[in-house]
Protein backbone atom coordinates (compact mmCIF):
# COMPACT_ATOMS: atom_id res chain seq x y z
CA UNK A 1 0.00 0.00 0.00
CA UNK A 2 0.97 3.49 -0.65
CA UNK A 3 2.55 5.79 1.85
CA UNK A 4 -0.65 7.26 3.58
CA UNK A 5 -1.88 10.34 2.74
CA UNK A 6 -1.06 13.67 4.60
CA UNK A 7 -3.72 16.12 5.34
CA UNK A 8 -2.86 19.69 4.57
CA UNK A 9 -4.82 22.05 6.34
CA UNK A 10 -8.55 22.99 5.64
CA UNK A 11 -8.09 19.57 4.02
CA UNK A 12 -11.44 18.91 1.42
CA UNK A 13 -13.04 15.71 1.78
CA UNK A 14 -16.31 14.40 -0.37
CA UNK A 15 -18.69 12.33 0.28
CA UNK A 16 -21.39 10.41 -1.44
CA UNK A 17 -24.58 9.95 0.36
CA UNK A 18 -24.96 12.85 2.15
CA UNK A 19 -28.09 13.68 2.30
CA UNK A 20 -28.81 10.58 4.21
CA UNK A 21 -29.77 10.22 7.80
CA UNK A 22 -25.69 8.85 8.21
CA UNK A 23 -24.39 10.96 5.67
CA UNK A 24 -25.67 14.26 7.47
CA UNK A 25 -24.28 13.36 10.61
CA UNK A 26 -20.91 12.22 8.90
CA UNK A 27 -20.87 16.14 7.27
CA UNK A 28 -21.36 17.71 10.47
CA UNK A 29 -18.76 15.31 11.99
CA UNK A 30 -16.08 16.14 9.06
CA UNK A 31 -17.03 20.39 10.07
CA UNK A 32 -16.50 19.54 13.53
CA UNK A 33 -13.03 18.60 12.86
CA UNK A 34 -12.05 21.50 10.86
CA UNK A 35 -12.51 19.61 7.57
CA UNK A 36 -14.13 21.29 4.11
CA UNK A 37 -16.60 19.12 2.35
CA UNK A 38 -18.27 18.03 -1.03
CA UNK A 39 -21.32 16.42 -1.23
CA UNK A 40 -22.28 14.38 -4.44
CA UNK A 41 -25.52 15.26 -4.53
CA UNK A 42 -28.23 13.72 -7.60
CA UNK A 43 -30.38 16.47 -9.55
CA UNK A 44 -33.55 17.00 -7.11
CA UNK A 45 -32.18 16.19 -4.06
CA UNK A 46 -30.47 19.53 -3.03
CA UNK A 47 -33.27 20.32 -0.70
CA UNK A 48 -32.39 17.28 1.72
CA UNK A 49 -29.38 19.71 2.86
CA UNK A 50 -30.74 22.64 3.89
CA UNK A 51 -29.13 23.88 6.90
CA UNK A 52 -25.35 23.25 5.47
CA UNK A 53 -24.94 26.31 3.38
CA UNK A 54 -20.97 25.75 4.02
CA UNK A 55 -20.62 22.89 2.48
CA UNK A 56 -20.05 22.68 -1.31
CA UNK A 57 -22.30 20.64 -3.82
CA UNK A 58 -21.21 18.93 -7.00
CA UNK A 59 -23.91 17.02 -9.00
CA UNK A 60 -23.74 13.74 -9.78
CA UNK A 61 -24.30 10.04 -9.33
CA UNK A 62 -22.86 7.21 -8.19
CA UNK A 63 -24.32 4.80 -10.95
CA UNK A 64 -22.83 7.08 -13.75
CA UNK A 65 -19.21 7.15 -13.95
CA UNK A 66 -19.16 9.79 -16.43
CA UNK A 67 -17.72 13.37 -14.66
CA UNK A 68 -17.31 11.28 -10.83
CA UNK A 69 -13.28 11.08 -11.13
CA UNK A 70 -13.95 15.41 -12.05
CA UNK A 71 -16.00 15.72 -8.75
CA UNK A 72 -13.83 14.02 -6.59
CA UNK A 73 -10.42 15.98 -8.06
CA UNK A 74 -9.05 18.97 -5.59
CA UNK A 75 -10.01 16.30 -2.00
CA UNK A 76 -7.98 13.98 0.17
CA UNK A 77 -10.29 11.41 0.60
CA UNK A 78 -13.52 10.00 -0.31
CA UNK A 79 -16.31 8.63 2.14
CA UNK A 80 -18.44 6.81 0.20
CA UNK A 81 -21.95 6.44 1.91
CA UNK A 82 -24.79 5.68 -0.50
CA UNK A 83 -26.40 1.86 0.58
CA UNK A 84 -30.36 0.72 0.22
CA UNK A 85 -32.24 -1.41 2.56
CA UNK A 86 -34.87 -2.22 0.41
CA UNK A 87 -34.93 -2.10 -3.42
CA UNK A 88 -36.97 -0.95 -6.16
CA UNK A 89 -36.73 -2.85 -9.37
CA UNK A 90 -38.86 -1.12 -10.82
CA UNK A 91 -37.22 2.42 -10.56
CA UNK A 92 -33.74 0.49 -11.34
CA UNK A 93 -32.81 0.28 -7.45
CA UNK A 94 -31.29 -2.98 -6.45
CA UNK A 95 -28.81 -4.02 -4.29
CA UNK A 96 -26.68 -5.14 -7.09
CA UNK A 97 -26.46 -1.68 -8.88
CA UNK A 98 -26.21 0.38 -5.36
CA UNK A 99 -24.00 -1.42 -3.37
CA UNK A 100 -21.81 -3.39 -5.87
CA UNK A 101 -21.71 -1.06 -9.26
CA UNK A 102 -21.91 1.90 -7.50
CA UNK A 103 -18.76 1.04 -5.26
CA UNK A 104 -17.13 0.14 -8.15
CA UNK A 105 -17.85 3.40 -9.76
CA UNK A 106 -16.12 5.46 -6.79
CA UNK A 107 -13.29 2.95 -6.31
CA UNK A 108 -12.01 3.76 -9.93
CA UNK A 109 -13.24 7.62 -10.06
CA UNK A 110 -10.89 8.03 -6.91
CA UNK A 111 -7.99 6.32 -8.27
CA UNK A 112 -8.71 8.51 -11.22
CA UNK A 113 -8.70 11.65 -9.41
CA UNK A 114 -5.34 10.41 -7.90
CA UNK A 115 -6.89 10.50 -4.47
CA UNK A 116 -5.11 7.98 -2.21
CA UNK A 117 -7.95 7.71 1.56
CA UNK A 118 -11.40 6.35 0.63
CA UNK A 119 -13.79 4.86 3.83
CA UNK A 120 -16.52 3.02 2.96
CA UNK A 121 -19.83 2.20 4.20
CA UNK A 122 -20.81 -1.68 4.88
CA UNK A 123 -22.79 -3.41 7.01
CA UNK A 124 -22.36 -5.97 9.80
CA UNK A 125 -23.28 -8.93 8.80
CA UNK A 126 -21.50 -8.49 5.76
CA UNK A 127 -19.43 -11.88 5.17
CA UNK A 128 -18.36 -14.72 1.87
CA UNK A 129 -21.78 -16.77 1.55
CA UNK A 130 -24.05 -15.12 3.25
CA UNK A 131 -28.01 -15.38 2.96
CA UNK A 132 -29.57 -12.58 2.23
CA UNK A 133 -28.60 -10.65 -1.29
CA UNK A 134 -28.05 -6.99 1.07
CA UNK A 135 -25.12 -8.77 3.07
CA UNK A 136 -24.39 -10.18 -0.44
CA UNK A 137 -23.86 -6.97 -2.47
CA UNK A 138 -22.54 -5.42 0.18
CA UNK A 139 -20.23 -8.42 0.47
CA UNK A 140 -19.07 -7.67 -3.13
CA UNK A 141 -18.13 -4.22 -2.68
CA UNK A 142 -16.24 -4.61 0.05
CA UNK A 143 -14.06 -6.63 -2.41
CA UNK A 144 -13.98 -4.11 -4.91
CA UNK A 145 -12.69 -1.93 -1.91
CA UNK A 146 -10.17 -4.26 -0.74
CA UNK A 147 -8.90 -5.01 -4.15
CA UNK A 148 -8.24 -0.81 -5.33
CA UNK A 149 -4.97 -0.07 -3.33
CA UNK A 150 -6.40 2.61 -2.26
CA UNK A 151 -5.52 3.55 1.46
CA UNK A 152 -9.26 2.11 2.62
CA UNK A 153 -11.30 1.78 5.76
CA UNK A 154 -14.59 0.02 5.96
CA UNK A 155 -17.39 0.13 8.53
CA UNK A 156 -19.70 -2.53 9.26
CA UNK A 157 -22.22 -0.96 11.45
CA UNK A 158 -25.24 -3.02 13.35
CA UNK A 159 -28.38 -0.51 13.19
CA UNK A 160 -27.70 2.56 13.57
CA UNK A 161 -30.46 5.00 15.55
CA UNK A 162 -30.66 8.26 16.20
CA UNK A 163 -33.17 11.62 15.69
CA UNK A 164 -35.01 10.87 12.54
CA UNK A 165 -33.75 7.49 11.41
CA UNK A 166 -35.84 4.47 9.91
CA UNK A 167 -35.42 2.21 13.16
CA UNK A 168 -35.95 3.38 16.39
CA UNK A 169 -38.46 6.41 14.84
CA UNK A 170 -40.61 4.11 13.41
CA UNK A 171 -40.53 1.65 16.62
CA UNK A 172 -41.68 4.74 18.40
CA UNK A 173 -44.14 5.45 16.08
CA UNK A 174 -45.77 2.56 16.49
CA UNK A 175 -45.02 2.35 20.00
CA UNK A 176 -47.30 5.34 20.40
CA UNK A 177 -50.11 4.98 18.23
CA UNK A 178 -50.59 1.26 18.21
CA UNK A 179 -52.19 -0.89 21.52
CA UNK A 180 -50.07 -3.94 20.41
CA UNK A 181 -46.72 -3.90 18.43
CA UNK A 182 -46.95 -6.04 15.88
CA UNK A 183 -43.01 -8.60 16.18
CA UNK A 184 -41.77 -10.93 13.22
CA UNK A 185 -41.02 -14.34 14.94
CA UNK A 186 -40.18 -14.88 18.51
CA UNK A 187 -38.56 -11.40 18.92
CA UNK A 188 -35.89 -12.91 20.26
CA UNK A 189 -33.18 -12.46 17.22
CA UNK A 190 -30.78 -9.91 18.41
CA UNK A 191 -29.51 -6.57 17.40
CA UNK A 192 -26.88 -3.94 18.86
CA UNK A 193 -27.72 -0.55 18.27
CA UNK A 194 -25.23 1.96 17.94
CA UNK A 195 -25.51 6.02 18.10
CA UNK A 196 -25.49 7.63 14.59
CA UNK A 197 -23.12 10.39 16.17
CA UNK A 198 -20.33 7.72 17.34
CA UNK A 199 -20.21 5.98 13.76
CA UNK A 200 -20.08 9.72 12.24
CA UNK A 201 -17.13 10.47 14.77
CA UNK A 202 -15.35 7.00 14.10
CA UNK A 203 -15.79 8.50 10.16
CA UNK A 204 -14.33 11.66 10.57
CA UNK A 205 -11.45 10.44 13.17
CA UNK A 206 -10.78 7.80 10.47
CA UNK A 207 -9.69 9.75 7.75
CA UNK A 208 -6.44 11.16 9.16
CA UNK A 209 -5.62 7.94 11.22
CA UNK A 210 -3.07 6.11 9.64
CA UNK A 211 -3.30 2.83 11.78
CA UNK A 212 -6.83 2.47 10.02
CA UNK A 213 -5.72 1.97 6.49
CA UNK A 214 -6.45 -1.37 4.98
CA UNK A 215 -8.67 -1.94 9.09
CA UNK A 216 -12.17 -3.36 8.77
CA UNK A 217 -14.32 -2.14 12.20
CA UNK A 218 -17.27 -4.05 13.20
CA UNK A 219 -19.62 -1.40 14.52
CA UNK A 220 -22.07 -1.50 17.65
CA UNK A 221 -22.89 -0.47 20.71
CA UNK A 222 -22.05 -1.41 24.29
CA UNK A 223 -23.94 -4.40 24.52
CA UNK A 224 -26.56 -6.34 22.24
CA UNK A 225 -30.30 -6.50 22.62
CA UNK A 226 -33.22 -9.30 21.80
CA UNK A 227 -35.74 -7.06 19.80
CA UNK A 228 -38.64 -7.38 22.51
CA UNK A 229 -36.20 -6.06 24.94
CA UNK A 230 -35.34 -2.74 22.24
CA UNK A 231 -39.45 -2.53 22.05
CA UNK A 232 -39.25 -2.60 25.81
CA UNK A 233 -36.94 0.67 26.28
CA UNK A 234 -38.30 2.74 23.55
CA UNK A 235 -41.46 2.29 25.89
CA UNK A 236 -40.17 3.07 28.58
CA UNK A 237 -38.30 6.17 27.28
CA UNK A 238 -41.59 7.34 26.10
CA UNK A 239 -43.25 6.56 29.41
CA UNK A 240 -45.33 3.09 28.61
CA UNK A 241 -45.20 1.18 31.19
CA UNK A 242 -45.35 -1.50 29.11
CA UNK A 243 -45.92 -2.37 25.52
CA UNK A 244 -47.95 -5.10 24.58
CA UNK A 245 -46.61 -7.41 21.75
CA UNK A 246 -48.54 -9.51 18.64
CA UNK A 247 -46.11 -12.19 17.61
CA UNK A 248 -46.10 -13.04 13.60
CA UNK A 249 -45.17 -16.70 13.21
CA UNK A 250 -42.26 -17.08 10.79
CA UNK A 251 -43.51 -19.58 8.99
CA UNK A 252 -46.90 -17.75 8.72
CA UNK A 253 -45.30 -14.70 7.57
CA UNK A 254 -42.86 -16.15 4.78
CA UNK A 255 -46.14 -16.82 1.94
CA UNK A 256 -47.18 -13.68 3.18
CA UNK A 257 -43.95 -11.48 2.39
CA UNK A 258 -43.64 -13.45 -0.68
CA UNK A 259 -46.79 -12.37 -2.18
CA UNK A 260 -47.06 -8.73 -1.14
CA UNK A 261 -43.13 -7.53 -0.87
CA UNK A 262 -43.60 -5.65 -4.21
CA UNK A 263 -45.92 -3.59 -3.34
CA UNK A 264 -43.92 -0.47 -2.25
CA UNK A 265 -46.58 0.63 0.76
CA UNK A 266 -46.00 -3.42 2.39
CA UNK A 267 -43.51 -2.53 4.91
CA UNK A 268 -40.81 -6.39 4.70
CA UNK A 269 -39.24 -7.95 2.02
CA UNK A 270 -37.88 -11.68 1.84
CA UNK A 271 -34.50 -10.57 1.81
CA UNK A 272 -35.22 -8.42 5.40
CA UNK A 273 -36.87 -11.78 6.79
CA UNK A 274 -33.39 -14.01 6.03
CA UNK A 275 -31.84 -11.57 8.15
CA UNK A 276 -33.91 -11.28 11.00
CA UNK A 277 -33.26 -15.27 11.31
CA UNK A 278 -29.90 -14.19 12.10
CA UNK A 279 -28.69 -12.10 15.41
CA UNK A 280 -26.62 -8.90 14.21
CA UNK A 281 -23.89 -8.47 17.02
CA UNK A 282 -20.02 -7.82 17.09
CA UNK A 283 -17.28 -7.11 19.88
CA UNK A 284 -17.47 -3.00 19.89
CA UNK A 285 -14.41 -3.34 21.98
CA UNK A 286 -11.77 -2.62 18.82
CA UNK A 287 -13.78 -0.27 17.60
CA UNK A 288 -14.55 2.06 20.39
CA UNK A 289 -10.63 2.07 21.33
CA UNK A 290 -9.49 2.27 18.01
CA UNK A 291 -11.52 6.25 17.41
CA UNK A 292 -11.46 6.66 21.44
CA UNK A 293 -14.67 6.75 21.81
CA UNK A 294 -16.86 6.53 25.28
CA UNK A 295 -19.97 3.37 25.02
CA UNK A 296 -22.79 4.94 24.92
CA UNK A 297 -25.22 2.63 26.80
CA UNK A 298 -28.40 2.20 24.10
CA UNK A 299 -31.31 3.69 27.58
CA UNK A 300 -28.98 6.83 27.31
CA UNK A 301 -29.01 6.91 23.81
CA UNK A 302 -32.57 6.83 23.81
CA UNK A 303 -33.38 9.35 26.71
CA UNK A 304 -30.74 12.02 24.74
CA UNK A 305 -32.71 10.90 21.18
CA UNK A 306 -36.48 11.82 22.89
CA UNK A 307 -35.33 14.96 24.47
CA UNK A 308 -34.28 16.74 21.78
Amino acid sequence: MIGFARFPAMARILVTGGTGFVGKAVVRALQAQGFMVRCLVRPGSEPDLRGFESIERVPGDVLTPKGLAASIEGCTAVVHLVGIIREHPGLGITFERLHAAATIHMVEATRAAGVRRYLQMSALGTRPNARSRYHQTKWEAEEAVRRSGLEWTIFRPSVIYGTGDGFVTLLARLVRRLPVVPVIGDGTYQLQPVAVEQVAEAFARATTREATAGQTYEVGGPRPYAFTEILDMIGAALGKRKVRKLYQPLGMMRPLVRGLERLPFFPLTSDQLLMLGEDNVCDPAPFLKTFDLEPLEFPEGLRRMFQR
